[in-house]
């Protein structure tokens, strides 16, 4: 169980986070948007959260299962996570691709992950983990608190029909193949 939950954290932390970025006329809507992801997984409205995905995504996962890896992830009894000082990053201006417009936004933020409940070696697991995804310099574990401080620099893919409203894809290197039926190459190619 507790590898599985260390897994889906893995999954889902890029799911939360935010930066400062260059103007365009788009990016009150798609910050708003975002927002609204992050605060309704931060908030633990799991099914708001899911809402906001790309309905194409859940041709690899289905919404079902992204409902109970969300679940799991943010309602979980050995790690804690907090998200902590959203911040956005550049918001690229939107591609008009097949009828959709596709935006790739960069985003950053602190997370606060307890992890007092798991025993030494899950800890290390966890260590080496994080490590590797977010950079040694980007992670920080407070030994006396039983605590990591992650600083997460991550993308994400807004898609619109309308410009009004954004669904989001996570980018990360590690599911691009898994992408290739989700979003167009063009996008696939920025990461």
């Amino acid at each position: 169980m507790k590898t599985k939950s260390l897994l889906f954290l893995f999954v889902l932390l890029p799911f939360m986070s935010f930066s400062q970025a260059k103007a365009n006329p788009d990016d009150a809507v798609i910050k708003k948007s975002l927002a609204y992801f992050v605060n309704s997984i931060k908030s633990k409205q799991i099914d708001q959260a899911v809402s906001s995905i790309y309905p194409k995504f859940f041709t690899i996962v289905s919404k079902e299962q992204m409902t109970q890896i969300l679940n799991m992830t943010y309602n979980n009894p050995f790690m804690k996570i907090e998200v902590q000082d959203l911040k956005f990053g550049n918001i690229e201006k939107p591609e008009l691709i097949t009828g959709e417009y596709f935006s790739v936004t960069h985003y950053f933020l602190k997370l606060k992950c307890s992890v007092s409940s798991l025993n030494d070696e899950m800890k290390q697991k966890m260590n080496s983990a994080l490590t590797i995804k977010y950079g040694a310099n980007n992670v920080n574990y407070l030994a006396n608190e039983s605590l990591y401080l992650i600083n997460a620099n991550m993308k994400a893919c807004a898609v619109s029909k309308d410009k009004k409203t954004w669904k989001f894809v996570i980018l990360e290197k590690e599911y691009k193949k898994g992408l290739v039926n989700v979003l167009p190459k063009k996008i696939l190619d920025k990461f």
